[in-house]
């Protein structure tokens, strides 16, 4: 009985000090795979949600492939700052920002998402939520382990 309280000790050691960063790097791994796709025209199936989304957000300044360029040079960069843990805290940051947009479309377009059933694009969204989820928990510890500096006065 005290061998598998130990061994059930070490395995939760072990997951407490790797889960997160098996977390960041899953979650860079997707936004990654998602952002390469972006590159090839017709690869991904959000590609016209998100044209369209950047498009409606920027009142047009933003349209087209430059929409989808945009996005998938922010998702690549996301996913490398995830995967390698280098320059997290900027990646971070292109993260909180693009989850307006990855998620704006629940709001701007839910009677198109959402006519009865939820459509593909509707559910392409939807898990989104738990991509913002794993970005919290990722950001947490990313900024418990390296406070903000303060400003001197």
């Amino acid at each position: 009985m005290n061998a598998l309280l130990v061994k059930g000790n070490r395995i939760t050691g072990w997951l407490g000090r790797r889960s997160i960063d098996i977390l960041r790097i899953s979650l860079g791994l997707v936004f990654l795979a998602f952002g390469i796709l972006k590159f090839f025209p017709g690869a991904s199936p959000a590609e016209a949600l998100v044209i369209r989304t950047i498009d409606t957000l920027t009142l047009g300044v933003i349209s087209g492939q430059s929409a989808l360029l945009l996005t998938a040079v922010m998702e690549c960069f996301i996913g490398i700052t995830l995967v390698t843990g280098k320059l997290l805290r900027t990646g971070l940051l292109v993260l909180g920002f693009s989850l307006v947009g990855i998620m704006s479309p629940l709001v701007l377009f839910f009677g198109d998402l959402f006519p009865g059933t939820p459509t593909l694009e509707a559910q392409y969204v939807f898990k989104d939520i738990v991509l913002a989820a794993a970005g919290l928990v990722i950001a947490a510890k990313a900024l418990a382990a390296a406070p903000l500096k303060r400003l001197s006065v």
